[in-house]
């Protein structure tokens, strides 16, 4: 019997609980394992640029005055994987909090396994200024947006 949902939405189904069953395995051996600090290899790290950057617009913008920068990791993008980034004031249980200069950023459990040891900037260019991933050890290519990769 065939199943009526869409293929993509059984995708996004088989994908969703295969991460989830992944999130268990790695939380079970590493849970007592603490947060890494910056000086540790699999720190997240950030550049002066990217620094800069979230310190003008906590000066800017009253809204985003003590905001994190959110670095999370979603499927989709042209080579698989794709970075979202975005301000956020609420911390969750699982999410691991790497700061430099009085600004932070935040990365939740899932996506710190896609991105540990990478380094966020903050990039301007002529057709669009954003925060990027410049480095990632986990990733093994990607497309020339710089917002989507392949994992190793």
């Amino acid at each position: 019997m065939a199943s009526s949902r869409p293929p993509l939405r059984r995708l996004a189904a088989l994908v969703y609980g295969r991460v989830r069953a992944n999130q268990r395995l790695l939380t079970s051996s590493t849970a007592e394992r603490a947060s890494p600090s910056p000086a540790e290899p699999e720190a997240v790290r950030m550049t002066e640029g990217c620094v800069r950057r979230l310190k003008e617009l906590h000066a800017k913008e009253p809204s985003a005055e003590g905001k994190m920068l959110r670095v999370s990791v979603e499927a989709g993008g042209c080579s698989g994987f794709q970075y979202s980034f975005s301000l956020d004031n609420k911390k969750n249980s699982e999410d691991r909090i790497f700061e430099k200069d009085g600004v932070k950023l935040v990365v939740d459990d899932i996506s710190y396994d896609f991105v540990k040891g990478a380094t966020v900037d903050y990039e301007e260019e002529l057709i669009r200024s954003a925060f990027v991933v410049s480095t990632n050890p986990s990733a093994v290519g990607g497309c020339s947006c710089k917002s989507s990769f392949m994992v190793k």
